[in-house]
């Protein structure tokens, strides 16, 4: 494994490397699921949920959203801050959803069950990179004009700051931009609140 820092990780992502995305997973998952299993103390959530499902979860935005270049990281301390970050929402937000439709928890279980036993192999395989590479383009044909350019500007590995001269605008506000941008398209194609 590769001592590379997250900004070069995450180059190396928007590049389409998918050993960068097994190397991220390989180095966080086990810290991230770790936290994750902390946070679930209800006996009867740990039954529903599992961390390997949050972690999923947290990768798939994750690594949609670094394609992208929404990302700016430079050492392995903000990668991991924004990892945590992330499954804390998505636990809470898997928490509330089912809590909010008030199922059958037996009825879960067992879904959740066949669920797991379904996932089998942790490589993406080739129907798995061609559904990836769709939703990349579907995340893309929903951005406006202006967060497709500072997305392309990212993917270029431009910093901010270059981006906000060439731009003549603010960098904080053109990654707000940027952010709010796939916000909205997350939340369109349901990536937002829906567990997976």
């Amino acid at each position: 494994m590769s001592d590379d820092e997250p900004s070069d990780l995450c180059q190396r992502l928007q590049q389409g490397d998918p050993l960068a995305a097994t190397e991220l997973v390989h180095r966080y998952e086990p810290e991230l699921r770790r936290a994750v299993r902390v946070r679930l103390t209800d006996p009867r959530l740990r039954r529903l949920l599992d961390s390997a499902d949050v972690c999923q979860s947290v990768f798939a935005q994750f690594f949609v959203r670094v394609s992208l270049g929404a990302y700016d990281l430079q050492d392995s301390g903000d990668l991991a801050a924004l990892l945590m970050t992330m499954a804390r929402h998505k636990l809470l937000d898997k928490v509330r959803w089912m809590k909010s439709l008030r199922r059958d928890q037996q009825r879960l279980a067992d879904a959740d069950s066949q669920v797991m036993n379904q996932v089998t192999e942790r490589q993406p395989g080739p129907d798995e990179q061609a559904v990836h590479n769709d939703l990349l383009s579907e995340v893309r044909r929903r951005l406006t004009e202006q967060e497709r350019q500072l997305v392309d500007l990212r993917i270029e590995g431009h910093e901010w700051e270059e981006i906000s001269i060439e731009m003549s605008a603010g960098a904080d506000a053109l990654r707000k931009k940027l952010k709010r941008g796939l916000d909205r398209v997350s939340e369109e194609l349901g990536l937002a609140e829906m567990p997976e």
